[in-house]
């Protein structure tokens, strides 16, 4: 799958939005991905992620144990591409401000991909990491459905991504005056109770 078939899924389902948005990274962009217009629609799901699954076949040289996505945003995409690998897929959600594993066990030693459904720092899928080797676990790598850093993210392992598209994020301090005449608005799902 091509990145302009991936971002013409995201456009035909109306979630590249255009604005000012305060990202869950406390970046601001003139860009949106609302995934969540995406997820609504399983066929269109399904086809990102047996794309991603895919790329993680080819990509990574060693059996697959588990998929551990980070809540709320990677549950979607990595249930639906564990269910393409043919592993269990589980989540990891905060607790007092960390991930952790709260529902389910992993085995020790267990090798797992990280899904992800939208990259801008890595901050989540850093801390997912750190969740998962707290059990012991190894993580050979991690994906995305769209690296909207453009491959200058650093995730702390090998990143597979479905898509880069290059996307101006800055920090509140550094806005451009066309953004900063704008009204923000705060998507994501980062700090819901």
């Amino acid at each position: 799958m091509t990145r302009d078939e991936v971002l013409d899924i995201f456009r035909d389902c109306g979630a590249i939005l255009e604005g000012h948005f305060v990202l869950t990274s406390g970046l601001h962009s003139p860009v949106f991905l609302q995934k969540a217009r995406v997820f609504q629609y399983p066929e269109k799901t399904e086809i990102l992620c047996k794309a991603l699954a895919e790329r993680i076949r080819e990509t990574v040289s060693e059996p697959i144990d588990m998929i551990v996505s980070p809540a709320v945003g990677g549950i979607v995409p990595g249930y639906e591409t564990a269910r393409h690998l043919g592993v269990p897929a589980v989540w990891v959600e905060r607790e007092q401000g960390q991930f952790r594993l709260r529902r389910f066990e992993m085995p020790e030693g267990a090798r797992v991909v990280i899904v992800e459904d939208i990259l801008t720092t890595g901050l989540s899928i850093r801390e997912t990491i750190s969740a998962v080797e707290a059990l012991g676990a190894r993580v050979v790598a991690c994906s995305v459905l769209i690296d909207r850093s453009g491959g200058t993210a650093d995730v702390g392992a090998p990143l597979v991504s479905l898509a880069e598209y290059a996307v101006p994020a800055y920090p509140a301090d550094q806005l451009p005056p066309e953004l900063e005449a704008l009204p923000a608005v705060k998507p994501g799902s980062r700090g819901l109770a």
